[in-house]
């Protein structure tokens, strides 16, 4: 691994995959507490549609499909104020239509051939320097959103009614939130792809959310268990030649069960010992 980093393209996946881990652990935080999951893997996968709208008429893909998540973002969001009880319909409608739309337009793109699994499963190898840039500047302004606001995205996570009630614009800051989300979704695209974007978002807070409780040492865990994901995941794409996106999301996925693991054990042992000293 470290004779692979003296390869450029395999520096850049290791700087975008650090960058990305912390968005996501700092975002996917807020997005496990708030338990909006279903909404940010909307996002996600409707973005497709604006990546097929930016091949059609010859755009940047991540402009087009930023512009355009953040617009399903934004409908997503007033859906779910709206109507709650009918919002994951909603969702799940944009959600398959943003997908269909975005394939469609690729397939009428003339002259075009599109590699399609890069954009679904990611291409962290290909991150060029130029991308970085973009990722570092996007992942600083995101950073100090949250911790400008972060008393607020407290009071919004855990008391929502409390936080209307002292003044607090909820609504602003969710849709704040889902926009932070949406630009976030398309710089993840390029390391882990759309079908498993949603992993990064939520793997690390899951697992963090066991060890803390305060809600920036779960934003801090959470990034720092992504970066050993993502580190992790990149020596073993390239130790075993494997698909770096699906690697660094299966180091995850095993972690998360390793997680559950440990807590049925723990909760056995609670449970034996609370019976032992019951006989006694």
């Amino acid at each position: 691994m470290w004779d692979a980093l003296y390869l450029e393209f395999m520096r850049n996946a290791v700087v975008a995959g650090v960058l990305v881990s912390i968005l996501c652990g700092v975002l996917g935080t807020l997005v496990v507490v708030n338990r909006i999951v279903f909404i940010s893997g909307g996002i996600a996968h409707a973005a497709y549609g604006g990546i097929g709208l930016a091949f059609y008429f010859g755009l940047p893909p991540s402009a087009g499909a930023a512009l355009f998540s953040v617009l399903i973002s934004l409908i997503m969001g007033a859906a779910s104020f709206k109507g709650k009880e009918r919002a994951d319909t909603v969702i799940g409608v944009m959600w398959a239509v943003g997908m269909a739309m975005g394939i469609i337009l690729i397939d009428l793109t003339p002259g075009y051939g599109v590699d399609l699994m890069s954009y679904l499963f990611g291409s962290i190898l290909s991150v060029p320097t130029s991308d970085i840039w973009y990722m570092a500047v996007l992942a600083v302004a995101i950073v100090c959103t949250v911790v400008a606001f972060y008393k607020e995205f407290l009071a919004m996570s855990y008391d929502e009614e409390f936080s209307f009630i002292v003044g607090i614009p909820v609504r602003g800051l969710y849709f704040l939130l889902l926009v932070m989300i949406s630009l976030a979704v398309v710089m993840t695209i390029r390391v882990v792809g759309l079908i498993l974007v949603i992993a990064l978002l939520t793997i690390p807070p899951y697992i963090a959310e066991k060890y803390t409780t305060s809600l920036g040492g779960m934003m801090v865990i959470s990034s720092l268990l992504g970066i050993f994901f993502t580190i992790t995941g990149l020596w073993l794409s390239y130790s075993f030649d494997l698909t770096s996106g699906a690697t660094i999301i299966m180091v995850g996925g095993v972690t998360f069960f390793f997680s559950l693991g440990v807590e049925w054990i723990k909760s056995r042992k609670k449970g034996v010992g609370g019976t032992e000293r019951s006989k006694q």
